[in-house]
């Protein structure tokens, strides 16, 4: 049975932090990934779980700035990977699938947003390559890990953004449309939501459980790069001497509070048995209707069973991978 999409009443909340979350779990024998796992949200997702004991492992597109960052996280195992290059995917998995481990929880964190049209080499849009097709792609080739793992965890780290779009099934990559950065990158978060749906009704059977979430407003990391001062500053997230405004009940968040969510969906024992749906502040979120003005909530465009099943076909024709 689907779980339903509406709030659980989490002992957890808008404030919690990371730490919060994760405390009392012990992942000692655990095996996690976290893209984007050295910078922001996941390198605070990265920390609090090897803290807990998990082997943690970061693929990276830059090396030496993840060797910069990680000094932070003792342990952390780094290796090369790009998820606008289908090789280094392959290679990656090629790797870990190689030591015959398990793979406990994969965090598909890494994200851009709102840049300036680019392609990659196959010539997709750079928003649904990245935050989409590429963790589609990783989940695919370490399968057998996930279902080896006899318990795993995906979790996806969608966004409020999905809100600006739903899936432009004829034209996905912007080539008969005028590009415009934010309704791609509302097309990559309900991507990314519609994956979770997907992926845990394939995947419940196996033990893999799947949640797509929302971490908060945060802008003290490098996902703003593309975003004006003066954008932020009109829509209350910094204030005029362009401070980060904190207030997690009204969705503007540090980054501890961000990572909550995520590591709430990877270990809390409040889920067990749930799957495949979208949550924010630690719970559960509420389904909203399409034309609501709520700040929160998610949307029918990124949960709806037949639009997931369909991307997920898409998704498979685009990078030429079947999952089952």
């Amino acid at each position: 049975m689907s779980t339903p999409q509406a709030p659980i009443g989490s002992r957890f909340g808008a404030a919690s932090t990371a730490e919060d979350v994760i405390a009392g779990h012990d992942l000692s024998g655990k095996v996690a990934i976290v893209t984007g796992g050295y910078a922001g949200l996941g390198l605070e997702t990265a920390r609090v779980l090897a803290a807990a004991g998990a082997k943690v492992i970061v693929p990276a597109r830059n090396i030496e700035k993840a060797r910069a960052a990680a000094e932070v996280v003792p342990g952390l195992k780094l290796d090369y990977m790009d998820l606008m290059d289908p090789d280094t995917i392959d290679d990656f998995a090629d790797r870990f699938l190689e030591n015959g481990e398990p793979l406990h929880f994969l965090i598909n964190n890494a994200a851009v947003m709102a840049n300036p049209l680019t392609r990659d080499g196959r010539g997709y849009e750079s928003q649904f390559s990245t935050n989409h097709l590429g963790h589609f792609q990783l989940a695919a080739r370490l399968w057998p890990a996930l279902v080896q793992a006899e318990g795993a965890r995906v979790v996806a780290v969608s966004s409020r953004g999905h809100v600006r779009a739903g899936i432009d099934f004829d034209d996905p990559m912007f080539q008969d449309r005028e590009y415009q950065p934010y309704v791609a990158y509302g097309q990559s978060k309900t991507a990314n939501a519609l994956f979770a749906v997907s992926l845990d009704a394939l995947g419940a059977r196996h033990g893999v459980r799947a949640f797509s979430l929302h971490p908060g407003g945060i802008v003290t990391t490098d996902l703003i790069r593309h975003q004006s001062r003066g954008y932020l500053q009109a829509s209350g997230y910094v204030d005029a001497d362009g401070n980060p405004v904190i207030d997690p009940e009204n969705n503007k968040k540090t980054i501890a509070q961000g990572a909550a969510t995520t590591v709430w969906c990877a270990v809390s024992d409040e889920l067990e048995g749930m799957g495949g749906v979208y949550c924010e502040n630690c719970d559960i979120a509420k389904a909203v209707p399409a034309d609501s003005e709520e700040l929160l909530g998610v949307r029918p465009w990124a949960t709806d069973p037949e639009l997931a099943e369909r991307l997920w076909q898409v998704s498979e024709r685009l990078t030429g991978l079947t999952q089952s």
